[in-house]
């Protein structure tokens, strides 16, 4: 059974449009901690140990509020209202229409404008873990329903981070909430090409040019657990961005994805009740250097795993539909546990 850190530090670290930011510590007794700041509920740093045990951060994040604020890749981002993208900015409702924010060409994607990734969230520390709330108003981004949010963080002394997300509306509406963090195991000593990358699946879904689900499942390809696959098999700047479904049969006790770093001894597993995970190794990755000492970040220095719904669900009738209503409220979770291979 998991044992959970106690105490949660807390501490100032800026203003977003008036209101204070937080950044709050969870530290284990293993001396590895992971920190949240209540601007987007934003995982800014996991710090665990290599094979020789050397604590490293191992996601990109920012040493100051003003990194964020300028950040248009959703680094270690809680997503919402809707993670992934809707085909052309809209989607039909019990007959009804609605038009979203566009912010991604002629579609929507994490959310549009008013995605959670920029919103303060409230904070409060329960027991041993951290909970951050937020609401978004009817018609916010276009989408229907008042939304209360409160997205936890636990994490224990064997390096699990425990995220939940619980979620009421008023209103029938679609939600699809996920964490952007982008992991790089190696503490970014390397980039990710040189990661393993295995995934409990056998099927993928087909998407166009632009990341827009076709309806098809195709065979999800060598990214399956027992089977070869290092990420430097991949071409030039052409990574992967595919909505990966996990196999039904699978005991949900079990890890769905894993990622290795050889370089570092570091393993993570990751384990969801969410059906797939949408792979982004970080083809755009970017970042503004807004301090003379901050790593600027460039495509494939780290990739996220982003445990979240079918995209773009609510225009495809083969998809499995979420709906949430006041009857049946939103509750999914993620764990990212980190390990050694000595």
């Amino acid at each position: 059974m998991n044992s959970y850190l106690k105490i949660i530090s807390k501490e100032a670290w800026g203003e977003f449009n008036g209101f204070p930011v937080s950044l709050f510590r969870l530290k284990n007794t293993q001396g590895a901690f992971v920190e949240i700041i209540n601007y987007g509920a934003i995982v800014k740093s996991i710090f665990i140990p290599d094979k020789q045990g050397v604590l490293e951060n191992v996601v990109a994040g920012f040493d100051n509020i003003e990194g964020y604020l300028q950040d248009t890749c959703y680094i270690g981002a809680t997503v919402g209202r809707f993670a992934n993208r809707i085909k052309n900015g809209c989607f039909k409702m019990s007959k009804q229409k609605f038009d979203l924010d566009k912010n991604d060409g002629f579609n929507t994607n994490h959310g549009g404008f008013h995605g959670f990734n920029s919103k303060f969230f409230d904070a409060r520390i329960e027991d041993d873990k951290l909970v951050l709330s937020v609401e978004s108003e009817v018609g916010e981004g276009g989408f229907p329903g008042h939304v209360t949010l409160n997205v936890s963080y636990r994490w224990t002394d064997e390096n699990v981070l425990e995220i939940t997300y619980k979620a009421q509306t008023d209103q029938a509406t679609p939600l699809n909430f996920t964490n952007h963090s982008y992991f790089n195991l190696s503490g970014f000593q390397e980039d990710v090409k040189k990661h393993s990358l295995q995934i409990e699946s056998d099927k993928v879904v087909e998407a166009d040019e632009n990341y827009i689900p076709t309806g098809k499942l195709i065979p999800a390809g060598n990214l399956t657990f027992n089977k070869d696959s290092i990420l430097s098999k991949m071409k030039g700047d052409k990574g992967i961005n595919s909505y990966y479904i996990f196999n039904r049969e699978i005991n949900s006790a079990k890890s769905k994805c894993i990622l290795l770093d050889n370089f570092s001894g570091r393993i993570l597993e990751v384990y969801t009740t969410y059906p797939g995970v949408q792979v982004y190794t970080g083809d755009f990755l970017k970042s503004k250097n807004v301090s003379s000492h901050l790593k600027k970040y460039t495509p494939f220095d780290a990739l996220c795993l982003e445990c979240h719904h079918y995209p773009d669900y609510v225009n495809n009738q083969n998809f499995p539909s979420d709906i949430t209503s006041s009857e049946k409220p939103y509750f999914e979770s993620i764990a990212y546990k980190f390990r050694i291979r000595h």
